[in-house]
């Protein structure tokens, strides 16, 4: 069943007792998230002086966190946040250290993507744990999915923040700053938000586990070929924006027209939480998506970097409303006691889509331009649409009946 979410359904939330630890300390730990892959990206680029080579790199930190995140997941679920989430960001300060150490020494790609894969892999889910923590704190409801919006939104709001402070970074004596700096916030704020006691009393839900864990559920199995298409979509056109700043001679503005396309999905995001279209979730998931591939085709027009901006802001209209509807369908098609992996498959969905929009933009980039580039991440978002579209049926057959309270919030 799909709600709406009103601004004070909002102001509840986020007002809930003992979740104000929680919130805080995760907006710290996810700032970065935008920024860790971007600024490694731009990194070994200006190290090695190759897109092609900065895409892979990138682009296999992203499978990394995507493998990842479902590990982290599955151990959430089933041992509470704080333990696997200690162990996580212990490891990944000391593989971004010998990544750094790696790229410094012009290591050779073979020892740059392995260690890029572990640097991803290790990245602490704080994303995944701080949405489950809404389903302890908060019972099913407007108030609920209000939280959830809010974890697309303000994820979006860092979307906005990481690539211009990558781009900026970048250009600093040192191009590995913004790695350091990603890094360093991600740590810090993912143990604040392991320790918290809010965080630390979870304690995981009796349920009966498949091999399987949440992909048992055919309807989740759609929403991650939803979420693999929105990243697919995005992969692309984040390698080829970049490189048309690059080939118009301003290469620290790659990060900042990025950024641009946050600013609008933010501010239609919130507007979209409010009254989404369509109702029924099966419909929403590939009208968004098809919507969002036919406007990224707007890309390949401009001529200017001032007309990329203007398009970005157009385009960026349907990224939050993607990001709310796929952890919202969570509730709806998820099997019992998977919540946090069913949400941690949504994040390998969509950065093993976004390494595979990266990787293969970064080589038509380098053969055929940033053109053609655009135009293949709106023909791949159209293709996966389709597919989504065809399993429409398995997110319809996984929504619960609603109750009495539940036809009361719809009917104020």
């Amino acid at each position: 069943m799909s709600h709406s979410a009103r601004l004070s359904d909002y102001r509840t939330a986020l007002t809930t007792p003992g979740m104000r630890g929680p919130v805080v300390a995760s907006l710290l730990a996810r700032l970065p998230i935008a920024m860790v892959g971007l600024s490694l990206l731009l990194y070994v680029q200006r190290e090695t002086g190759s897109f092609a080579a900065a895409g892979l790199v990138s682009a296999t930190s992203l499978v990394g966190v995507a493998v990842g995140s479902i590990v982290q997941g599955r151990l959430m679920d089933r041992l509470g946040p704080t333990r696997p989430l200690l162990t996580a960001v212990s490891l990944f300060a000391v593989f971004v250290t010998l990544a750094v150490t790696a790229v410094e020494a012009g290591a050779a790609l073979a020892v740059l993507v392995p260690l890029a894969f572990a640097v991803g892999f290790t990245e602490p889910m704080v994303g995944s744990a701080s949405r489950a923590l809404w389903a302890h704190m908060l019972p099913p409801g407007s108030a609920r999915l209000a939280g959830y919006a809010y974890e697309a939104i303000s994820m979006e709001v860092f979307f906005i923040l990481g690539p211009g402070l990558s781009g900026l970074l970048v250009a600093a004596p040192w191009a590995g700053t913004g790695v350091v700096v990603g890094a360093a916030s991600m740590v810090v704020g993912a143990l604040w938000f392991a320790l918290n006691p809010t965080v630390r009393g979870v304690r995981p839900s009796p349920a009966q586990r498949s091999l399987l864990g949440a992909l048992a559920s055919p309807g989740m199995r759609t929403v991650a070929l939803a979420a693999l298409g929105f990243g697919v979509t995005i992969g692309f056109i984040e390698v080829a924006v970049p490189a048309a700043a690059a080939n118009a001679g301003h290469v620290g503005l790659g990060g900042l027209l990025l950024s641009l396309w946050s600013v609008s999905s933010v501010l239609f995001g919130v507007l979209y939480a409010m009254r989404p279209f369509p109702r029924a979730m099966h419909l929403r998931l590939p009208v968004l998506l098809g919507g969002f591939a036919l406007l990224s085709l707007l890309l390949a027009v401009p001529t200017t970097l001032i007309g990329l901006g203007a398009a970005l802001l157009v385009v960026g209209t349907l990224i939050t409303p993607q990001a709310t509807t796929h952890s919202e369908a969570i509730e709806q098609v998820a099997p019992a006691g998977t919540a946090t992996e069913a949400f941690g498959w949504v994040v390998t969905a969509v950065t093993v889509g976004l390494a595979i929009g990266q990787s293969l933009s970064g080589q038509l980039v380098e053969s055929h331009g940033t053109g053609t580039a655009f135009v293949a991440a709106a023909g791949a978002g159209l293709l996966i649409a389709a597919l989504v579209w065809a399993f429409r049926r398995t997110v319809a057959a996984g929504a619960p009946l609603p109750s009495k309270d539940e036809l009361a919030l719809v009917g104020r």
